[in-house]
């Protein structure tokens, strides 16, 4: 009876975090590790659409794959990867927005790239090895540091110390190549107030895709001091990440006859025959951070949090250019000395304006950030006010390190282009919860964003590439949440955000800034063995930055504003304890994304298509979890995931449809305890994708107007490429602790 009885309350927690959503929101949040968050996350009363994992439930699958994978399996969620296996170059979309849409914080600290607005979870190596929880707001959510969630927000907060001392070694390998090794330790609390932890990484992959290899090793080390009252932390983390390049995708030919297909890093001879591929066309980068944080309570139920960041982030995109190619295939001149910056020279009596050559592109970036809130609570009124600040300096520069034929005057070293970029942020909020009795409360949400942006010198093409932009944002929030009974809540919301366009933006054109009103109105019931949540949302956006489909030629997402648009919505999670072994977990997203009355020239005219779908927007996205638990500490789960068909473009062409696809995961886990040699061994086995399914994740869509072929008449022509994910695939596992 025992263990059936340890068997329904682990499996309790497996779907979501049943009894986690409800308890632990409302009394461990006011721990002092929680604190470090609260201003940013939400809790069952709020009226904001929400889900939570614990470290429990992120440990689960942990063997070596990138955070965004893990998140997979939440309601509205998308994920993708590169290479194909879940490690190096990884992201998720959440309701049809993806990177640039959101936000994400680290202990409340803005882990957005201040300049693209994106996330790059590939230098935040084995980071799901030091996390103690996330939540994953969707929608506009509450109010939070740094770029404007348009599509979520996901708040990281890193591993409490613990009280006792620990050690931890943990080893997992499988498919592709793909190791992992990691150690962790704690000092555990010396004379009642002290203690030190920390984690070494290190991780390699081959990747799916042919080349799509991943060289990770990161650290996080942490000391604090803690007494009833105060906490203070010191945290320092980061890694150094090498990926080979597998960002160009491949086109639908290739997808059906040679899925693995890298096209980047080729090299030709003289003639166009292809001689091979450039061992190292990488993305190498460093980046650390380092985190102080102070939390103190006071008397009367006031607390204060501050927090202070710097970041520091250094590295290249390695690239073999081939000056055949970029003559005869591409049509660029980045190949010629032209666009270097060097005069023609005679070699050989021949007139040389070319040159096979190896260039690094560097970014060479500073963040500071400060942030101050504080906290008023009682049985009656929840009330926070904040300040943030950050400032962010980088350097873009290109350099040349080997060419077939250098210019007369210069040598490897010679920096073809520089420049500038400056970003600095003021960011200020006061929210409140006020519970009028025990049936209603209300939430109130003010904030206001100051932005300046300035940037100087050349852009990574050689032209000159300044901007100088100031933007002031308000974004109010507010809502209503009304408790029918002791297992259900009603609850409505508002929320507006704006958010201002990214370095990529204005490289392509003259973007103005975005604003999203966000509608919910969701239902809760929490009961026993059961848990359903579900909630409509509305999402009306003026000038929108829609993702083209199209992507520059280091990957990056081409966006433009879209006028105006709108994504309606229905999500429902729930789970279910069938019998005393079993749980099950389904949920389910069903919406309609449209770009309201889309212009687009096609054959030369100017076409009103009337309302078209978003890009990269399935209208259905479900996921279902099955536990089960045959004895103690013995664990199964069938993990399922459906995404339908969307469209990589925004004018419903064919020829961008991403066809539908539904993959099945199988988790295992089993526990040993009483060991004599150590505490405990934690055995975990994950295998992908079990049917081995064909499907592709990610893509991109591009058109462009054919005048060459047809003299007199212009014709649009459209492409679209591919990133095929790796069919069924192992990984395994084993984490001692002593």
């Amino acid at each position: 009876m025992k263990s059936l009885l340890f068997a329904c309350a682990a499996s309790l927690t497996t779907f979501g975090a049943l009894a986690q959503q409800t308890q632990q929101d409302t009394t461990s949040v006011n721990k002092l590790d929680e604190v470090l968050v609260k201003s940013i996350r939400v809790d069952a009363d709020s009226p904001i659409t929400y889900s939570n994992l614990s470290k429990e439930e992120i440990n689960e699958r942990n063997l070596g794959q990138d955070l965004p994978i893990l998140l997979n399996y939440l309601p509205s969620v998308v994920t993708t990867s590169d290479a194909g296996a879940g490690v190096g170059y990884t992201g998720f979309r959440v309701r049809g927005t993806g990177n640039q849409g959101i936000n994400v914080t680290i202990n409340g600290i803005p882990y957005n790239d201040t300049e693209s607005l994106g996330s790059f979870f590939v230098n935040l190596q084995d980071f799901s090895s030091s996390i103690q929880s996330v939540q994953l707001q969707r929608g506009v959510g509450t109010s939070t540091n740094g770029a404007g969630a348009f599509g979520a927000s996901l708040n990281i907060l890193t591993d409490a110390a613990e009280d006792k001392a620990y050690a931890q070694v943990s080893a997992s390998g499988g498919s592709f190549n793909t190791r992992r090794a990691n150690v962790k330790f704690g000092t555990g609390l010396i004379s009642d107030h002290f203690s030190f932890s920390g984690r070494l990484s290190t991780i390699k992959s081959d990747g799916y895709v042919d080349r799509a290899s991943s060289d990770l090793k990161s650290y996080f080390l942490q000391g604090e001091y803690r007494n009833e009252n105060t906490l203070l932390k010191a945290i320092v983390f980061g890694g150094h990440e090498i990926t080979y390049q597998s960002w160009n995708g491949i086109d639908k030919q290739t997808l059906e006859t040679n899925r693995t297909y890298n096209p980047i890093g080729f090299q030709y001879d003289d003639a166009g025959n292809l001689e091979g591929f450039y061992e190292n066309q990488v993305d190498n980068y460093k980046q650390d951070h380092v985190q102080l944080l102070w939390n103190q309570k006071y008397g009367g139920g006031w607390s204060t949090n501050l927090a202070l960041n710097y970041t520091m982030g250094r590295g290249f995109f390695e690239e073999y250019v081939d000056s055949w190619y970029y003559a005869n295939v591409n049509f660029s001149n980045d190949a010629t000395f032209d666009f270097i910056g060097w005069e023609p020279y005679e070699v050989d009596g021949e007139l040389q304006t070319d040159t096979d050559l190896i260039r690094r592109r560097w970014l060479d970036n500073r963040y500071y950030v400060a942030n101050l809130t504080t906290n008023y609570s009682d049985k009656n009124i929840d009330f926070d006010a904040g300040i943030f600040g950050s400032v962010y300096t980088g350097d873009h520069y290109g350099e040349i390190t080997w060419a077939r034929y250098f210019s007369q005057t210069e040598e490897a070293g010679y920096l073809y282009y520089f420049g500038t970029a400056d970003k600095n942020e003021f960011t200020t909020f006061v929210k409140a919860t006020w519970r009028i009795d025990d049936t209603w409360s209300v939430f109130g949400d003010l904030q206001g964003r100051f932005i300046t942006y300035e940037t100087d010198g050349l852009a990574d093409d050689t032209t000159p590439f300044k901007i100088d932009k100031d933007y002031s944002f308000f974004n109010p929030k507010a809502g209503v949440t009304f408790t029918v009974d002791e297992s259900s809540k009603v609850y409505a919301s508002y929320a507006r955000a704006n958010r201002e366009p990214n370095r990529t933006d204005f490289e392509n054109g003259n973007p103005v800034p975005e604003t999203l009103n966000d509608f919910e109105l969701g239902y809760r019931f929490t009961k026993d063995r059961a848990r359903i949540y579900a909630n409509v949302y509305y999402m009306d956006y003026r000038d929108q930055l829609v993702l083209t489909g199209a992507i520059d030629d280091v990957g990056a997402a081409i966006r433009q504003n879209s006028g105006s648009s709108y994504r309606l919505g229905v999500e429902v999670e729930a789970g279910f304890q069938l019998g005393s072994q079993v749980a099950i977990s389904p949920n389910m997203a069903l919406s309609t994304n449209k770009n309201r009355d889309f212009f687009f020239q096609r054959d030369g005219v100017l076409q009103n298509l009337g309302n078209t779908n978003i890009s990269f927007s399935p209208n259905i996205v479900a996921g279902n979890r099955i536990d089960f638990f045959p004895i103690q500490n013995l664990r199964f789960s069938l993990l399922s995931k459906y995404v339908g068909e969307q469209y990589l473009g925004n004018i419903d062409a064919e020829s961008s449809k991403l066809e539908a696809y539904f993959i099945n995961d199988l988790n295992f886990q089993y526990d040993l305890e009483g060991i004599g040699f150590a505490k405990s061994i934690t055995l975990t086995a994950l295998v992908n994708n079990i049917f081995s399914e064909e499907y592709v994740s990610n893509g991109y869509f591009f058109t462009y107007d054919d005048d060459f072929t047809n003299p007199g008449t212009v014709t649009t022509i459209e492409g679209a490429g591919y990133y095929p994910q790796a069919k069924i695939n192992f990984l395994v596992g084993a984490t001692v602790r002593f």
